[in-house]
């Protein structure tokens, strides 16, 4: 009787169990499918909420004048160069008096060749020029003398053309001499290298102990230390542009100089179907074999322009954020010409569109956004 009683209260404590285990797990269920329903609610509530709104500030665009432009390429080069070449043979270069970069003057003396052998010779050919005065004296004596007793009958008419013809010869040699000083003396000169004009020294392959011939570059200078901007234009472009115009030219480390339109070559290049234009630019601005960039100024227009805040550049395009109602319009835009803090629109035709005029780079397409005054902003801030 007791073994039946303890199995049957076995049986009830595992029929309890199963129930209280059956009744937990439930409890579970029911609970979790509650608080994934509370989640969602709230979860589709915020979903639903309006999005937050930014703060900006507007600018219109402005009318501004700027100046019509044409670009161009080219090289500085040297306005005029000068070679200085030796003009004596064989002899040896003693002194060079400048470097390369100097500034000389027109007659400043350059160089020096050794010039002893030149004395010596002008020495020779003063002695010549000596000896031949000496005979024409003697010449001319004997000649006077026969002029004056040549009716007398003393002297033959053969003797006395001899005496005549002496004199000539004597005056010939006499001449000669002195021209062979005079080309010694020239020579005397031209040992001494001398500035032919005003200018700056470009180059100067000049070496002291060298032995120089007639016509070899001792140096090269840039005439009145002059140096232009030559730019290539196209044969459609050529036509826009007139003497003492005004140029903008960029150089290699982005410093501007300004130059004025010389002369434009008369002529097109027929392989490339170019023309150079001559642009003087200021002496020592830049140094030649310099490559430039430069703009022609043809004159004035009035375009639209922007802030450069303004502009947000995405994807290697540039867009305007235009507020229209209380929402963001992304329009792309072509950039032009750039002056002080403002760049101008090409293709933008509406002047009275509001712009954010900063921070647009943290808006998109549909954005809503608060416009308020600068001042406001400002006072807020």
């Amino acid at each position: 009787m007791n073994t039946q009683k303890q199995k049957f209260r076995k049986i009830s404590l595992i029929i309890i169990g199963l129930l209280l285990v059956t009744g937990l797990v439930y409890y579970k269920v029911i609970h979790k499918d509650n608080t994934t329903d509370k989640v969602s609610a709230v979860s589709s509530s915020a979903g639903n909420s309006p999005k937050a709104s930014l703060t900006v500030t507007t600018v219109k665009p402005q009318q501004t004048t700027l100046n019509r432009l044409l670009s161009a390429n080219g090289n500085i080069a040297a306005w005029q160069e000068s070679s200085v070449s030796s003009e004596v043979n064989g002899l040896l270069l003693s002194e060079v008096l400048v470097n390369l970069g100097d500034h000389v003057k027109r007659g400043q003396v350059l160089a020096k060749f050794a010039a002893s052998t030149i004395d010596a010779d002008l020495a020779q050919m003063q002695a010549n020029v000596a000896e031949a005065n000496a005979t024409l004296l003697e010449a001319e004596s004997n000649a006077n003398r026969a002029r004056s007793i040549q009716d007398s009958g003393v002297l033959s008419k053969q003797q006395i053309e001899q005496y005549f013809t002496a004199e000539a010869s004597a005056k010939a040699r006499l001449s000669a001499s002195q021209a062979t000083m005079h080309v010694q003396n020239i020579k005397l000169k031209q040992t001494t290298v001398i500035a032919p004009d005003d200018g700056l020294i470009s180059l100067a392959p000049a070496t002291v102990g060298t032995v120089y011939t007639p016509g070899q570059e001792l140096f090269r200078l840039i005439r009145k230390a002059r140096i232009e901007w030559r730019a290539d234009l196209t044969s459609a472009d050529i036509s826009q542009i007139k003497t003492g115009m005004k140029v903008q030219i960029t150089l290699p480390d982005s410093s501007i100089t300004q130059g004025s339109v010389r002369s434009a070559s008369p002529v097109v290049d027929t392989k490339t179907r170019n023309a150079v234009v001559f642009v003087d630019i200021p002496a020592g601005s830049a140094k030649t074999g310099m490559f430039a960039r430069g703009n022609f100024i043809l004159g004035e227009t009035q375009s639209l322009t922007l802030p450069n805040d303004a502009i947000v550049m995405r994807d290697g395009f540039a867009y305007v954020m235009q507020v229209e109602g209380n929402q963001i319009k992304q329009t792309k835009v072509q950039l032009g010409q750039r002056t002080g803090d403002r760049v101008e629109l090409l293709n933008f035709d509406a002047p009275e569109a509001d712009i954010v005029e900063s921070g647009g780079a943290f808006l998109a397409d549909g954005d809503s956004v608060k416009v308020v005054q600068k001042a406001v902003q400002k006072a807020a801030e």
